[in-house]
């Protein structure tokens, strides 16, 4: 196919040299005449001696069509401010290429996105219907670029669904898909998914989005895979699936916007491609580009929507953000601190300055950045160094407001304010009243059995941390372990705990499992051991603690109840809170072999203690995983 090109140009040239007068510059030769001799047929070249037989082939199926010089309807089209001034040069006396009626169609579009009241108007006038047909009738020689443009300039105006010259720019797209370059598909499908018409629009939607799958190969630069990913990649699960291979092939060339974008778009669907997230992280960590403040706070946002903890990103991102504390406003501060509590990260410098900054501009800090706040510091379990004036500042908010808010928000902030052993008697008593929680007894969604697990919590920080909170608590029939459900599923780390156990304590009657409390909780296991650290028997003994308490022989002296549990998610519980409430419950927490059970599944934390009362977490969260 390149020889046959290469021999009608030939003979392109060579007509045009023959043809043009002598005087007549190579560089001003006008080639439309000479096409209808030269690029007809490939004979041409050996039968320019018959110039009749190749004029009639031309007229028939004209191949290239030059752009006349017309530069002063360019301009004037350029300079038009008001749509009237493009009408008028429909009946000016112009001399208009092809082009123009869909330039101008495109620059009327962009006249009116300033003043949208005009559109209405503008469709009942006899020049722009004349426009419209003038473009429908010479749409077959609009060049492929005007084209697209076109069509999003008719999908703006709103034309009416049954407009012909709709239809046919629409079914002119469809003819020259597969001659469109890439970039103007992704154009043409961006336009696509912003316009709400139906169906027109959403089935040539369906047909460019199959284009864009089969051609994805032809992607060469960044900007366009993440700008298609960005507009149209939530459309179709393959063609995403293709952008981010394409991506990750070429984030060598991403830039901090780059990398932004591509993040925030992951986050928004929830698509968490650990491959894509590992190259970002890499280059984000080795490129030493510098990153302003939106960039931060998106980046950080991202990575905490996607759980996606990754160490050295996240020190990068903190110690980016200190310098810039000062010009963040409070929400920025509470969406911050929000994203680094759902990556789990505590950087101690970081949060300390937030508390400061927060201080500082007290009076311009809402109850929603406050309670943000206060959720982000619970489910980190940190408490600042100035946290007396702190927890003053989110008393003297949340007070008088707290009967205000949702029930599920009340409930999540007095969880947080037990976590972090803050909580005022009134607030235990305005989530714990029959009133407020009878409504969640019976909850089914996640949601509500995540708000019901919370005031488990609440109740039991009540009895075992507030001796003087005279009531009122949760029935006893709520705090009862509820029945697992069929469907439930043994996690790999409580499949192992209980099978190292098994083995270590040798006789069935030494431990407990699956075992429930009257707080709540339901122990993974539990031992009772002597002064000495050899086993008892369990069952012998009195067990207050139990939802339904067992028998009947007092403790000997100096023996110890030891609970081993993988169940408490320390997003519901804090950073290593279970201790003091496991101290209360009048547990000794005891250390147990537990290399056995450190390979565990990623989100499990399992929670063992020392015999001198140190605990220890072994966590497995998704770093890389």
């Amino acid at each position: 196919m390149a020889a046959r090109l290469v021999k009608r140009c030939t003979c392109l040239l060579r007509e045009a040299a023959r043809l043009a007068p002598a005087a007549a510059p190579v560089s001003r030769l006008r080639l439309a005449g000479v096409a209808q001799k030269a690029l007809t047929s490939p004979a041409a070249c050996f039968s320019s001696h018959s110039p009749g037989s190749l004029t009639e082939l031309v007229e028939k199926e004209q191949v290239f069509t030059p752009y006349p010089e017309h530069p002063e309807v360019d301009q004037l089209i350029e300079k038009a401010t008001r749509p009237g001034q493009l009408l008028e040069l429909l009946g000016g006396g112009h001399s208009l290429h092809h082009n123009h009626p869909a330039i101008m169609l495109i620059r009327l579009t962009r006249l009116l996105a300033e003043k949208p009241e005009d559109k209405a108007s503008l469709r009942q006038d006899a020049r722009f219907q004349q426009l419209l047909q003038l473009v429908s009738s010479q749409i077959s020689s609009v060049w492929h670029g005007t084209l697209v443009r076109l069509l999003r300039s008719l999908y703006a105006l709103e034309l009416p669904e049954a407009s012909k010259e709709l239809r046919s720019v629409e079914q002119e797209v469809r003819w020259r898909m597969r001659r469109l370059r890439y970039k103007h598909l992704a154009f043409l499908a961006e336009a696509c998914a912003a316009s709400t018409r139906e169906p027109h629009s959403q089935e040539l939607l369906a047909e460019l989005l199959v284009h864009l799958e089969r051609r994805w190969t032809e992607i060469d630069d960044g900007r366009t895979a993440v700008t298609l990913m960005m507009k149209a990649g939530h459309l179709s699960e393959s063609l995403m699936n293709r952008l981010e291979d394409k991506c990750l092939e070429l984030v060598e060339q991403f830039g901090p916007e780059e990398m932004r974008k591509v993040l925030v778009t992951l986050a928004a669907q929830g698509r968490r491609s650990v491959p894509l997230l590992r190259a970002i992280s890499y280059h984000l960590v080795q490129k030493p580009f510098p990153l302003t403040k939106s960039v931060l706070l998106d980046l950080t946002y991202a990575y905490g929507k996607l759980s996606f903890h990754q160490t050295q990103v996240a020190q990068r991102l903190a110690t980016d953000l200190l310098p810039l504390l000062p010009s963040l406003t409070p929400a920025e501060v509470a969406r911050c601190a929000k994203s680094f509590a759902f990556l789990k990260w505590l950087n101690l410098p970081l949060f300390e300055a937030f508390v400061q900054h927060i201080l500082n501009r007290a009076q311009d800090v809402t109850l929603p950045h406050l309670c943000s706040l206060l959720l982000a510091f619970a489910r980190l379990n940190f408490r600042p160094e100035r946290e007396e004036e702190f927890f003053s500042l989110v008393h003297e908010r949340l007070g008088p407001a707290l009967a205000s808010l949702e029930p599920a928000l009340q409930v999540d902030l007095v969880w947080a304010l037990c976590v972090l052993q803050q909580v005022r008697e009134a607030q235990l008593h305005a989530v714990l009243r029959p009133g407020f929680h009878s409504p969640l007894l019976g909850a089914r969604s996640p949601k509500d059995q995540s708000t019901f697990l919370k005031l488990l919590h609440i109740n039991a920080t009540a009895r075992l941390e507030h001796p003087e909170y005279s009531g009122p608590l949760l029935p006893a029939l709520a705090v009862a372990p509820r029945p697992p459900a069929p469907d439930q599923k043994v996690t790999p780390l409580q499949k192992e705990l209980q099978e190292t156990l098994k083995g270590l304590l040798g006789s069935a009657d030494r431990g407990s499992f699956e075992v429930a409390t009257q707080y709540g909780w339901v122990l993974d296991a539990e031992v009772l051991l002597d002064a000495d650290g050899q086993f008892l028997p369990l069952r012998d003994f009195v067990a207050p603690h139990l939802a339904q308490p067992a028998g009947g022989q007092p403790l000997p002296l100096g023996a110890k109840r030891s609970p081993t549990t993988s169940g408490w998610n320390s997003s519901l519980n804090g950073r290593r809170a279970p201790t003091s409430r496991t101290r209360c419950a009048k547990w000794w927490p005891r250390s147990w072999p537990s290399d056995a059970w450190r390979r565990c599944a990623r989100h499990t934390q399992a929670w063992l203690w020392t015999p001198g009362g140190q605990e220890v977490a072994s966590e497995r969260w998704a770093c890389s995983e």
